[in-house]
């Protein structure tokens, strides 16, 4: 059993949600665990303190990891759907911490990925796992995260990438997808993965579709309601929506790993996924995923998972304090 100040502060902060929990480097459970409303704090270290000053632990926690969903190329960060921004070092000497390691948060969930068990996953498909070359990551939330695992020098170790991947520009596979995609370009010009396939691009995908259609759409249109609409089946509209979501997020799965070579699979995280369960059309996913003409027995080889793990950042985010620990981190 960990001794109080074995302890570790552990956030995973995205456009919507800050997620606490403590932990100890040795694999333990994280324990804890608190979802607060980013909305509600100025910035990460008055919610980090209201999360400590909620559970008072036992010991003054003094080393930390976090992870955002950001870029992390400075000492300043600026969240990329949400106002926060703040130093790295004004958190660290704010909360009175010893250690501050900040990432972005599709890093962490790379980081996990290698220690996923079974019960953390949902295969989509087949294939077959190639041990020696990079694993993929990419999961729609609040907006859409994209990462990398590619192999170390030692036999089991991977080093973890992060990009920005999710800002890529959206391709069309089909006529209705091109003319979506024309739609949206005319209000934003460029038009990401990311416009379409997060959140709130599920309403923006809905709302695009009723323009082609000649529909209005609803108002104050929530992504909660169209997935509702579409698994109910009470609204033609919300279902093709959920259904081309799905294909395009293949589309954009595949390019990725056409793009780095992740013949050891593609591991889907985020917060939308996982939640739909089995409402997601996993089959549309597959079969876009697959379906890049001469290439197509290449990506049928890859094997896709759905990460179903609750926090699966705070799994890489302990791999990381555990990493930094044996290399002499402070």
């Amino acid at each position: 059993m960990p001794s109080p100040q074995d302890l570790s502060l552990i956030a995973d902060i995205g456009g919507t949600n800050a997620r606490f929990g403590l932990c100890n480097t040795e694999g333990g459970l994280v324990t804890h665990v608190e979802v607060l409303k980013c909305a509600d704090f100025a910035g990460p270290t008055e919610a980090a303190a209201a999360y400590l000053e909620k559970i008072s632990p036992a010991a003054p926690v003094r080393r930390a990891a976090f992870c955002v969903a950001s870029p992390v190329t400075a000492d300043q960060v600026t969240l990329t759907n949400h106002p926060w921004s703040f130093s790295i070092g004004g958190v660290r000497s704010g909360l009175a911490l010893q250690h501050l390691t900040v990432i972005n948060d599709f890093r962490a969930i790379a980081l996990a990925v290698p220690r996923l068990t079974g019960k953390d996953l949902t295969p989509i498909g087949g294939g077959t796992v190639n041990p020696n070359a990079p694993i993929a990551v990419i999961g729609p939330g609040t907006g859409l995260g994209v990462a990398l695992l590619v192999p170390g020098e030692q036999p089991s170790s991977w080093l973890p990438v992060s990009t920005e991947g999710g800002h890529v520009t959206l391709a069309a596979a089909t006529s209705r997808e091109a003319a979506m995609i024309d739609d949206l370009r005319s209000l934003y010009g460029h038009v990401s993965a990311e416009r379409v396939i997060s959140g709130s691009g599920l309403v923006t995908l809905y709302e695009a579709l009723c323009r082609l259609d000649g529909k209005a759409a609803p108002d104050n249109l929530a992504p909660a309601g169209v997935t509702a609409a579409a698994l109910d089946g009470s609204d033609p509209v919300a279902m093709e929506t959920l259904t081309m979501f799905a294909a395009l997020l293949g589309t954009v799965a595949a390019n990725l790993c056409l793009s780095t070579g992740a013949q050891g699979g593609l591991y889907i995280g985020g917060g939308i996924i996982p939640k739909l369960g089995h409402g997601f059309p996993a089959e549309t996913f597959r079969k876009r995923f697959e379906d890049k003409g001469r290439f197509s027995d290449y990506l049928a080889a890859i094997p896709t998972h759905v990460i179903t793990a609750e926090y699966p950042a705070f799994t890489g985010l302990q791999a990381l304090l555990l990493a930094e620990q044996h290399i002499g981190g402070t």
